[in-house]
């Protein structure tokens, strides 16, 4: 795999360069200039495939020409050894379950896909680096989990304070060992902006290797579109001959990018639907053409508390660049707290499922687009998180108690360590040069 820079002004790089370097020298991000189209065997048989199996069928046709097959089977079956469920929720009407990792959110699949491929590069080089993770909620846990103990690895993550839940914030700040939580006095925005900034720091660079497990790492967006393929394979199995359109909440955009992917590969996908709180630069940009990044705003759907998604310029290539080709394939829908919480409580009182408060913006940006349709789909929702993780808003909204999962209730008794930081560049450089 070749990549290069979106920006135009860096050389083309490796697979291995660019996920270590994580982003290029001219500030844009890799994308490879070749995606490969799957056989038409492979969607004839896809309904027989467990997930792993898809995995690394999806894996050899990206990596093969970098890695041996045999390691892509063992960084595969290392990394994804977890399912996601495809349940029935109302008529066409379908929740993709990706939280039944070992962080309960979906962002597992990237990281411990990272962390697996990381680790066969680096026994290749004996390199040590050192990993920088910003997290708006769920990367910071899946990243933690992921690369913990891993031989040559250390990771910092940066999370801001007061914004992500208790149990996100003691999943990132209990593990210690190779792993080390930076508070931030400020926003998600002010950590994406700080990771970046070090990364086009020369003098960091010359003296830490450094590394991301963003998504705007490209090794993040590759796992990521297994369970798309998952997805259909499940529909295919239970019978459904309708277009399939999935509804994606969306913050950074990495995750709808990685469907974009997955489609560019021979997927059918009728369409994508970008599903945002009153964070909605992107829909704004689907409905008029103008992309205006505006500083972030809280909301009950944190992880998607995002001002300027950082995976955009990837999200509008793979999707034709141009915005007539762009809105061919990604339709646009967003929604307020008000709204998410009332539609958290009516799926509830309808059909007993719990939805965290992003699964719940999904479910509104799905029946807002399925509903202009004239035909039949089979529509798929994302649901990128366990419930329990915003347990507050959960059982407030649904007035009653929820289960919550063991793994996740024995986090609460731990204690939380963690480095209070400033959103200045210069204290977490001067930081970082301290290690």
């Amino acid at each position: 795999m070749i990549l290069y820079s979106t920006n135009h002004q860096s050389d083309d790089v490796s697979l291995e360069e660019a996920v270590f370097r994580g982003l290029p020298p001219d500030n844009g991000l890799y994308m490879p200039h070749v995606i490969p189209t799957l056989p038409a065997s492979f969607f004839e048989k896809i309904d027989t495939l467990s997930i792993s199996e898809i995995a690394f069928e999806v894996s050899k046709a990206l990596l093969g020409d970098d890695i041996p097959e045999e390691y892509i089977k063992t960084i595969v079956e290392r990394a994804i050894d977890f399912d996601a469920p495809l349940i029935a929720l109302e008529k066409d009407t379908y929740v993709l379950e990706l939280f039944h990792g070992p962080s309960m959110a979906f962002k597992d699949f990237g990281a411990r896909f990272m962390a697996s491929l990381m680790s066969y590069f680096l026994q290749k080089s004996q390199k040590d680096i050192h990993i920088l993770v910003a997290t708006s909620g769920d990367t910071g846990g899946a990243v933690a989990q992921g690369f913990y103990k891993t031989p040559g690895i250390k990771v910092t993550i940066l999370y801001p304070t007061g914004k992500v839940s208790d149990i996100q914030e003691k999943q990132l700040t209990t593990l210690g060992e190779n792993v080390t939580a930076l508070e931030v006095d400020g926003t998600f925005d002010d950590c994406q902006a700080l990771v970046k900034a070090a990364f086009l720091d020369n003098e960091l660079s010359s003296k830490i290797n450094l590394a991301s497990a963003n998504s705007i790492n490209i090794s993040r967006l590759i796992p990521q579109s297994f369970y798309y393929f998952n997805a259909y394979a499940q529909l295919k199995k239970a019978g459904n001959t309708k277009p399939v359109v999935f509804c994606v909440p969306s913050g950074n955009f990495g995750n709808l990018s990685a469907g974009l992917i997955a489609q560019k590969m021979g997927l059918p996908v009728k369409m994508f639907v970008a599903a945002t709180n009153v964070n909605n630069i992107v829909p704004k940009y689907l409905a008029s053409g103008n992309y205006e990044p505006k500083p972030s705003q809280e909301t009950i759907s944190n992880a998607m508390d995002v001002g300027n998604p950082s995976n955009f310029i990837r999200m509008r290539l793979l999707a034709g660049d141009a915005h007539e080709e762009v809105i061919k394939h990604i339709a646009g829908d967003f929604s307020d707290d008000k709204t998410t919480k009332a539609a958290m409580k009516d799926v509830y009182e309808r059909t007993q499922y719990v939805m965290c408060p992003h699964t719940a913006v999904a479910y509104l940006g799905l029946k807002s687009y399925t509903d202009t349709l004239s035909e039949e789909v089979a529509g798929v929702l994302l649901s990128t998180a366990h419930y329990a993780k915003f347990l507050d808003v959960v059982e407030e909204t649904l007035g009653t108690s929820v289960a919550i999962p063991e793994r996740l209730s024995a986090l609460l008794s731990k204690e939380k360590v963690a480095i209070p930081m400033t959103k200045e560049f210069g204290d977490f450089k001067e930081y970082l040069l301290s290690l």
